[in-house]
């Protein structure tokens, strides 16, 4: 089970969390959780990095104290016993120092830039101060938790800030740090985001990288199931933050939720379904302030499943065109380069169209590169002299997600009628027939969102 930012940060986060284990503790042999760092923690941290290497000790001293504060306060909020309590705030002290003495050596270096090791380093404080604070909560009520660091465990590639774990190496590491923590009827509260390389380097796995650690998890420990808790009631047929009448999606199969995950979908990291599709385990999205909601399963594909459309969503990502066609290939490589140098992502879907005089291509921004991700790489692109002659800007890739729309083309009819008046700049139909990805102009992106929207709706 894993236990997002907003479960953990506050009190009444962390009393649902204690009674949703105290609870699945009677029904299930083993439990292993993952827990992310409060909300908010991972940027301040990033922030600190980027101070440190800056030279700027009064600001990266500021973000120490302001967790060590903020992390106190919540302690001191938790009905934990005195010996506890005191216990914990020396073992949250001793994290926040390492890593202020991690800031102080950076700062000392003067380096132009701040290596990538180095940022992953600093970052991976944030989840081992919230699994320290949920094992003791645990301990508190009489359940045996333990705080495990997954860089014990999750082995990964050296793509600094967007790693991709060993699995074979991983399933080790399990077998031999967690499993017979299981047979001792512990319950381990594991790190999320975080691993490390061979070598021992510590390494992150990406924005929202605390899902794919569950999803790791528990393909290497042959889990029944994968749970994720968040805030909202399961996966939903749009943003509900910018759509009031989003609703949950009852059932999804793997296929679909991969393409939810990575065109948009918030609650779910892009990669962590295909590990649990190749073991064929199911997932379910659920809320922790509202554990009763079955909330959302995501499995195997049904045969005979009706066409439907499921959901939409919306994305960042960079247009560029230019008055010429002709090969896309230098031009993919170039926007690949600069954005992995930029936020060690890369550019795994491109959406070209192109006639006789001219080229357009989109790149789609995936979540896990961050906010500033876009910005960043259009700098970048200006700035260089190989992508003269090309125009860049923002745009909205607006994918649609549905169940057999490769084959039932009345579907597809039904959403290019919803969007009259709507200029279309690309588009392009997913290999895997349950996808629909439109490219917009950004200030048509939230009225595409809105009449597909619509559409669900009717047709449900």
């Amino acid at each position: 089970m894993k236990f997002g930012g907003t479960s953990v940060g506050m009190t009444t986060g962390l009393s649902q969390l204690l009674s949703i284990v105290l609870y699945e503790h009677e029904r299930w042999t083993n439990l292993i959780l993952v827990v992310s760092a409060l909300e908010g923690v991972t940027d301040a941290l990033i922030e600190a990095a980027h101070l440190a290497q800056l030279n700027n000790q009064r600001g990266y001293r500021r973000i120490v104290a302001t967790l060590r504060t903020r992390h106190l306060a919540l302690i001191e909020h938790l009905p934990l016993g005195t010996t506890e309590k005191s216990a914990l705030q020396t073992d949250l002290d001793r994290l926040l120092f390492d890593m202020l003495d991690t800031c102080q050596s950076v700062a000392e270096r003067h380096e132009d830039t701040l290596k990538p090791e180095i940022a992953d380093k600093i970052v991976h404080v944030g989840e081992r101060l919230a699994a320290r604070v949920v094992a003791a909560l645990l301990r508190q009520n009489n359940l045996r938790g333990v705080a495990l660091d997954a860089t014990d465990l999750i082995i990964t590639n050296n793509a600094y800030g967007n790693a991709t774990p060993d699995l074979a190496l991983t399933r080790e590491r399990i077998a031999n740090n967690l499993l017979p923590l299981l047979k001792r009827g512990i319950i381990p509260v594991v790190t999320g985001y975080i691993g490390s390389s061979v070598t021992g380097k510590p390494t992150t796995l990406g924005r929202g990288g605390s899902d794919y650690t569950a999803s790791v998890l528990g393909v290497g420990s042959d889990a029944r199931e994968v749970w994720v808790w968040t805030d909202v009631d399961g996966l939903m047929t749009t943003d509900p933050r910018e759509v009031d009448n989003a609703r949950v999606i009852p059932t999804l199969s793997y296929e679909e939720a991969a393409e939810l995950a990575y065109f948009g979908a918030r609650i779910l990291h892009p990669r962590m379904i295909n590990p649990l599709r190749e073991k064929m385990i199911p997932l379910r999205i659920r809320n922790v302030y509202t554990p009763q909601q079955p909330g959302t399963l995501v499995r195997e594909k049904v045969a005979g499943m009706q066409p439907a459309i499921r959901a939409v969503t919306s994305i960042q990502g960079l247009g560029m065109s230019t008055n010429h066609s002709g090969s896309l290939a230098d031009l993919a490589k170039l926007v690949d380069v600069k954005l992995s140098e930029i936020t060690g992502s890369n550019t795994d879907v491109m959406i070209s169209s192109q006639s006789s005089t001219q080229s357009f291509v989109c790149f789609v921004i995936p979540t896990s590169a961050g906010p500033d991700a876009l910005h960043s790489l259009q700098v970048a692109l200006s700035e260089s002299e190989e992508s003269d002659g090309w125009n860049t800007r923002p745009v909205q890739v607006v994918t649609v997600i549905g169940t057999r729309l490769g084959e039932i083309h009345t579907l597809t009819a039904d959403i290019l009628l919803s969007l009259e008046g709507v200029p279309i700049l690309a588009l392009a139909q997913g290999p895997s027939h349950c996808s629909l990805s439109l490219v917009v102009e950004t200030q048509y992106g939230e009225i595409a969102v809105s009449r597909i929207h619509n559409l669900i709706l009717k047709s449900s």
